[in-house]
């Protein structure tokens, strides 16, 4: 079964106040790897939305079919600066089981 999380993340002063460059950096040196580990089972997209929503900056689309591995992933990212400067705040985390509803269906036969 397929899970989706739908992560809801406001950018801080932090994070705005590195260049550009410094952003990639970060990103190619500590999110890239973590990324990289887990991609076998935990999928990743990542969503700017300052331009249409005031409270949430970025979002994040994460797809998984093992809720273990997307846990450790998300227990790196918290010992990352993401939450230790913070350079992001988390504001919601919404978790999904893709057509739930069958699997529950299939009990009832």
């Amino acid at each position: 079964m397929k899970y989706t999380i739908i992560i809801l993340i406001a950018t801080t002063e932090k994070w705005l106040r590195l260049s550009r460059k410094e952003r990639r950096e970060f990103f190619e040196h500590v999110l890239g790897p973590i990324m990289e580990k887990y991609r076998e089972t935990v999928s990743v997209r990542l969503f700017d939305s300052e331009g249409f929503n005031a409270k949430n900056t970025d979002f994040i689309i994460i797809e998984t079919t093992n809720l273990n591995d997307y846990y450790f992933f998300w227990e790196e990212i918290r010992d990352s600066k993401i939450y230790t400067e913070p350079y992001f705040m988390v504001n919601e985390i919404v978790v999904g089981k893709e057509e739930g509803y069958k699997e529950y269906e299939e009990t009832l036969k």
